[in-house]
């Protein structure tokens, strides 16, 4: 299935995705069309997506959708604070990654950044074109849709385990509709920003963001195809053929 099918037809219906289709085509895209994504098909793009599994069906997850003024000044705001060099006063409550990396992990996280900046003929130690690329996370990579996806703080690891898996059916349910998406955890750094404007309240944490919109098929940066590790890689089969 190709995935860069004309937005007018994608808008139209014309394109439903099987489950196996939306997630071998799911992506993170980091380029995307301003073409708008009406709130009704957010809405539904919700009810799907809460269909997803969480422990005694608590389904603790808390999200803020926006579009529009909203968005632009959530960006606004962060770019304001990382020019006037306020960026390091910034962090994020949690820790995203090990806090000391080993191999197979930071293998793939090297490519990762490797493969993409290679994509945008960006060498290694371009500063400048490193730093402009990186502040398009806060402008959500130009998508028309930023979500930002909180968890109460007295939650445990399973609630976790929960809001990730429901943002990963929100992913799949937005690649089954011809839309893509971008999860996005640089915006934890900035939760002193964003809480007063989404009015998220103190005993929130602030996880990820997420981008959601029409991937521009003609941005290079969108021909970034990560490579999956083979079942055979993280998974042990017994029992079978008994």
């Amino acid at each position: 299935m190709d995935s860069t099918m004309s937005c007018d037809a994608l808008r139209a219906g014309a394109l439903r995705l099987t489950v196996d289709e939306a997630l071998r085509t799911r992506r993170s895209v980091r380029a995307f069309r301003p073409t708008p994504v009406p709130q009704v098909d957010v809405e539904e793009l919700l009810a799907l997506a809460s269909r997803s599994p969480s422990g005694s069906n608590i389904q603790p997850w808390k999200l803020h959708v926006f579009s529009g003024g909203v968005r632009r000044q959530i960006t606004r705001e962060i770019l304001q604070a990382i020019d006037g060099g306020a960026a390091d006063q910034h962090t994020r409550e949690w820790n995203y990654y090990p806090q000391q990396w080993r191999e197979p992990y930071l293998g793939r996280r090297r490519k990762i950044g490797w493969d993409l900046y290679g994509l945008l003929g960006i060498p290694k130690g371009d500063f400048a074109r490193t730093e402009a690329q990186r502040r398009q996370n806060y402008d959500f990579f130009g998508a028309p849709v930023g979500m930002m996806f909180t968890l109460e703080e007295d939650m445990e690891i399973g609630s976790w385990l929960d809001l990730g898996i429901f943002i990963g059916s929100l992913a799949v349910a937005a690649r089954g509709r011809g839309l893509d998406t971008c999860p996005q955890a640089a915006f934890a750094d900035f939760h002193r920003i964003i809480r007063p404007l989404l009015g998220i309240p103190d005993n929130e944490i602030v996880i990820c963001g997420m981008a959601l919109g029409y991937a521009d098929p003609e941005a290079a940066i969108n021909g970034l195809r990560t490579e999956r590790a083979a079942a055979a890689e993280f998974a042990r089969f017994e029992g079978f053929g008994e």
